[in-house]
């Protein structure tokens, strides 16, 4: 390992670098994930560099004082096999403190988080294509609006193991290839969701809704942003519905993590989520 190696926090501009290497790694991130990133947590992404030259990055975002995300775990090709990676995930672990740590996993990486501590929870399926149809409702959801996002985050909070106020604030706020919507039934929130350009097509999530009725009314309300290009909806497997509203508008499966923790497992409530936020931060 070059003695000049160390590991810090991120700087300005490095988190658009390393969202690029995840693009590059076939992530398929957004294209303005980094604004909303940032709010998360500015203190929870690192990269290793040496001297000036990052190699390597981690993320892991808090949210509160009991969980953490993990994500954003890359080191550059031009510099794998050297020790590295293990550097740069010890300084990442150790940021969270005593709290439970998530990740998504892929198939190939599983037995090396479980060896450091993580354990299995649930499948997830990313589900993707241009979708034939829009799925039928007998609800109708709205553009959310900039001013009404308190009731969307305390909805948030009762799915999502902690409150991430900031971070919704930022991630719902609408611009160009990004929007975001919401259900309601006699004046109570029933579920919402956001659409945002990634590098290839559109990703939803979250995709957060009391029933399959709410979810359909947001899928139709958040796909036709997508002006056909293909849309990806990463889908907990046990969520049969959910599963069911992708399969009914021609979305197939494309890929495949599991989501792991190190620590006790939150009680996600999972009949009520119909997409991921995102694979890097929960």
């Amino acid at each position: 390992m070059n003695s000049e190696f160390a590991v810090r926090s991120m700087r300005p501009g490095e988190l658009e670098l390393v969202l690029e290497w995840a693009r590059q790694e076939g992530w398929n991130p957004g294209l303005d994930d980094s604004l909303a990133f940032n709010e998360a947590d500015p203190s929870g992404f690192f990269v290793g560099s040496i001297g000036e030259v990052p190699v390597g990055s981690i993320s892991v975002v808090k949210y509160g004082d009991i969980f953490a995300f993990l994500g954003l775990y890359i080191v550059h090709p031009d510099f794998r096999g050297k020790g590295y990676g293990k550097a740069i995930w010890a300084a990442g672990i150790a940021s969270a403190g005593d709290r439970t740590i998530g990740l998504d996993g892929v198939a190939a990486q599983q037995d090396n988080y479980r060896k450091a501590g993580f354990e299995p929870a649930y499948s997830t399926i990313r589900y993707g294509g241009v979708a034939i149809s829009l799925p039928v409702s007998t609800l109708v959801a709205q553009p959310v609006l900039d001013s009404r996002l308190e009731g969307l985050q305390r909805y948030d909070s009762a799915i999502f193991p902690q409150p991430r106020d900031v971070f919704l604030a930022a991630w719902c706020t609408a611009r160009k290839g990004r929007r975001s919507a919401v259900v309601r039934k006699s004046h109570k929130i029933r579920g919402y969701g956001t659409i945002r350009r990634c590098y290839e097509g559109y990703k939803i999530g979250p995709l957060f809704a009391n029933d399959a009725d709410s979810a359909a009314a947001l899928l139709a309300e958040l796909i036709p942003e997508a002006k056909g290009a293909a849309v990806f909806i990463d889908i907990p497997a046990e969520n049969r519905e959910a599963v069911a509203l992708a399969e009914g508008i021609g979305l197939q499966p494309v890929f495949e993590t599991t989501r792991m923790y190190r620590g006790p497992a939150p009680a996600i409530p999972l009949k009520h989520v119909f997409g991921v936020t995102t694979l890097e931060l929960g």
